[in-house]
């Protein structure tokens, strides 16, 4: 195996041996989607800094392990700030830490890539240990793997990774035929409350467009920027993309990128973005300049399942959160992580805490999938 590096700056890496990778064309691992955030100044003052791990040959990229290190745990979406508070009662640094994820985005994928050329096991083995030799190089606290693969788990858990669980909400397409035939699926009283909202939509005068990447204007890129900005100053701060990423992703990405608009009086007031593969429909993000009743719903749920039914996609990730998606036939998930501390202590404690968690988040899943609105079969 050829020795590995460290690379702060994808953009010195050739798009196509980085396309080579298997990444099972997940948009969120291409290379214009990770190198967008970083061409697009979406991670500078993010405190997400790229640490990428390479192994190569002259010809190839063997494998690459998308890393970052990190000053706080903002946009990862997996919650340690209680472990870095127990570090710093204890006068020790939790930060900087490395972490492995797709910034800003809680989504499931490989983070072990591997050259479709060469060897899996041994490849993603060399990246998992390259990241531990960083991790004890640098003396950092920790390293952490977000949301990875089934594939990437069993290596990362098999060489001593702390598994960890959180709940996310995704809706499954069981060879619905349409809309109607997934509403079909559910109680009365649920399928009631669905159409009424989807009605009030329609009896608003409210027009939708769903739109793929090359289709999708300047102008309207701009407006949609203009929502999500507002939905970002409102509840969290600063947006962490920027207006020439979104449009770099529908430029380059055309067929993976969906922009789903609301029009009222001839007026653009709302915008929803997804990603999709090849089989699963990612909502991302979502804003609007007026709020009306049901909008954010017909938008992030109604038009994604709609899709993803008419795409005949397997899958719809609306993203963290959100028990309401429960009503609208979005099941409860288990969604790991895996983590690497340094200090034996505090490893040894929070592996006792991830224990307890685990059983205590299973339990509130299943509790969770007792109150899924489809008729009993």
């Amino acid at each position: 195996m050829s020795e590995w590096r460290v690379v702060s700056d994808l953009q010195t890496i050739s798009p196509d041996k980085w396309q080579a990778l298997d990444f099972s064309n997940n948009p969120f691992l291409s290379y214009h989607f990770l190198s967008g955030l970083e061409k697009f100044d979406c991670l500078k003052n993010q405190y997400w800094q790229p640490a990428h791990i390479i192994i190569e040959n002259n010809e190839d990229i063997i494998g690459a392990l998308p890393l970052y290190i990190k000053q706080d745990s903002y946009g990862e979406f997996v919650f340690d700030w209680a472990w870095a508070d127990a570090y710093q009662q204890a006068g020790l640094n939790y930060y900087p830490k490395f972490v492995s994820a797709i910034p800003f985005t809680p989504v499931s994928g490989s983070r072990l890539l591997v050259n479709r050329k060469y060897d899996y096991k041994k490849t993603k083995k060399t990246l998992l240990d390259a990241s531990l030799s960083l991790m004890e190089e640098n003396n950092f606290s920790s390293l952490h793997f977000l949301f990875p693969n089934e594939e990437d788990l069993d290596v990362l858990t098999e060489n001593n990774g702390l598994k960890r669980i959180t709940c996310q909400f995704h809706w499954f397409n069981n060879n619905y035929r349409d809309f109607q035939d997934f509403t079909d699926s559910l109680t009365s009283k649920k399928r009631k409350k669905i159409l009424k909202e989807r009605r009030e939509i329609k009896n608003s005068g409210i027009e939708i467009q769903r739109l793929s990447g090359s289709e999708i204007t300047s102008e309207q890129w701009q407006l949609f920027y203009q929502f999500y900005s507002s939905t970002f100053y409102k509840k969290w701060g600063e947006p962490r993309l920027t207006s020439d990423f979104f449009k770099s992703i529908g430029k380059e990405l055309p067929e993976q990128t969906l922009l789903i608009l609301a029009k009222h009086n001839n007026e653009t007031i709302a915008g929803a973005f997804a990603m999709s593969d090849d089989d699963t429909l990612y909502g991302r993000h979502w804003g609007c300049s007026r709020h009306l009743p049901y909008l954010h719903f017909e938008l992030c749920y109604y038009q994604t399942i709609e899709h993803t039914i008419e795409k005949k996609l397997k899958r719809l990730d609306a993203g963290v959160q959100g028990e309401h998606k429960l009503a609208r036939g979005f099941e409860p998930i288990a969604m790991p992580s895996s983590h690497w501390i340094k200090e034996d202590d505090f490893r040894n404690a929070i592996a006792n805490y991830l224990d307890k968690e685990t059983v205590m988040l299973q339990e509130h899943i299943n509790s969770l999938k007792s109150h899924l609105p489809y008729k009993s079969t």
